[in-house]
This record gives C-alpha cells, structure tokens and sequence, in this order.
C-alpha cells in the first residue's frame, strides 16, 4: 500500500487533486530534537578528516561526492605542502651509511646542504651555529652534517669546513676551505647569500653583504691615500 504521506511527484498531484489528505505536518518539537541529534552525530564534509569522509562516504549523494572529492585532492595537496615546508627547521647529524638516503635520494625538489666538519676546528664550529640559524629560517631545504672522515675516508683537514650542496641528488655547488669562507670573520648573512647563490635557499637579502664591506673599506682606503697635489707638495721639499 502506498505511504500517503512519502514525498512523490504522484502524491504531490494527488494531494492537489483533493484524492490524498494533505501531507502530516510534524510535531516542530520532535523535528528539532531530530536535527539536533543528526547535527550532533554528522558533521559536514568541510568538518571532516579524510579518515572520516571514507568511513562516511556511502551517506552522501553523488554530488556531495563529487564536492568531497575535490575537497580531499585540495586537502592532500594542502597536507602535501606543509609537510614539505615544516619537514625539516634543524641540522640533522648523519653517518656515511646514511649518506646516499638522506642526500642522493633526499626526495622530488628538495635542497640539500651538507657540512663536512671535525670538532676541534673553529671556523667548522662556526659554520655548524649559523647553518643551526638558517635551518630554521629554511625549513623547506634539508641541512645536513657530518664528520667529514666519516663520510668520505682519508678526507683531509686543510678542506675543512666544506660544504656540498645538491638537489635531486645532483651537486650544484660546493665550497671547500677555510679561504672560500672568509675564516673566523664569517657572518650568518654572508653564509646566507653564499647559499642562496647556489639556489638551496631563497633568501631575502638584497644585496651580497660581503660587497658592502668591500665598498667600505675601498672608501676608506680611497679617503685616506694622499691626492697628487699632496704628492706634489711633499716632492717640493
């Protein structure tokens, strides 16, 4: 026997025709405990994790189905990227054992910065405090460090510090020696800019800042060397 109060197109016509009695109105009282309890027990799909959608999913329509499939891909991508970005934040110590996992195979996209380094160096001590400050500054490029024997056997100590930089498992930059650092007057924002040459990191700085001391000292030397007319005074006497 038909329901006469299911919502069909035929009830409906035969409501209008006076056959059917019209449609029981429910009690508000009751309706609203109803959505109180599914509200309470359903969340909408923007609510919901990607473990909840696929334990839900045979609850909704097939355009809620098409809305949540493109709100999982958006949230996939948006979990991808932070993952990406927040992955690292710190310089991570390997072994050689490690070497080709964690550098030769660090991932699609992904910088590497890797210091070769022995305790009981300075400079190396002082490179290992600024790439602690850049690690967190970078968080998306991987910064790497390792005794440097321990990695590569036999690697000599007048190399130290050294410092390789990859991507995708392919070396783009490599800076070896205390000389190519600048020694003991190295500056974070010096190191920065080195490595952003490199492309491992974007940095911010406008400018090389070892060009602004460069220009400093040009001009100094500049003011104080003796003109030609003093030159020519002096000669007089």
């Amino acid at each position: 026997m038909q329901d006469p109060n299911a919502d069909t197109e035929w009830n409906d016509i035969l409501r209008r025709k006076g056959i059917l009695p019209p449609k029981e109105k429910p009690n508000p009282e009751e309706e609203q405990i109803v959505q109180q309890q599914q509200q309470s027990v359903v969340k909408t799909y923007e609510d919901m994790g990607l473990d909840e959608l696929e334990e839900n999913e045979d609850e909704f329509s097939e355009e809620d189905e098409r809305a949540i499939e493109m709100y999982r891909q958006q949230r996939l991508a948006e979990l991808k990227a932070t993952q990406l970005k927040n992955v690292f934040g710190e310089v991570t110590e390997i072994s050689g054992q490690e070497y080709i996992q964690q550098v030769n195979k660090a991932g699609k996209d992904i910088w590497v910065i890797l210091h070769l380094y022995k305790q009981g160096i300075p400079l190396c001590t002082l490179i290992n405090q600024h790439l602690g400050s850049l690690a967190r500054k970078f968080p998306q490029t991987k910064f790497l460090k390792s005794i440097s024997t321990t990695c590569i056997p036999n690697y000599p100590d007048r190399n130290l510090p050294t410092i390789f930089v990859y991507h995708e498992g392919d070396m783009r930059a490599q800076f070896i020696g205390p000389l190519v650092f600048g020694g003991m007057n190295l500056k974070i924002d010096e190191l920065e800019w080195k490595l952003s040459e490199s492309g491992a990191i974007k940095t911010d700085l406008e400018e090389n800042p070892k060009k602004q001391i460069e220009d400093k000292l040009m001009t100094s030397i500049r003011c104080t060397a003796p003109t030609k007319k003093d030159s020519d005074s002096e000669d007089d006497y």
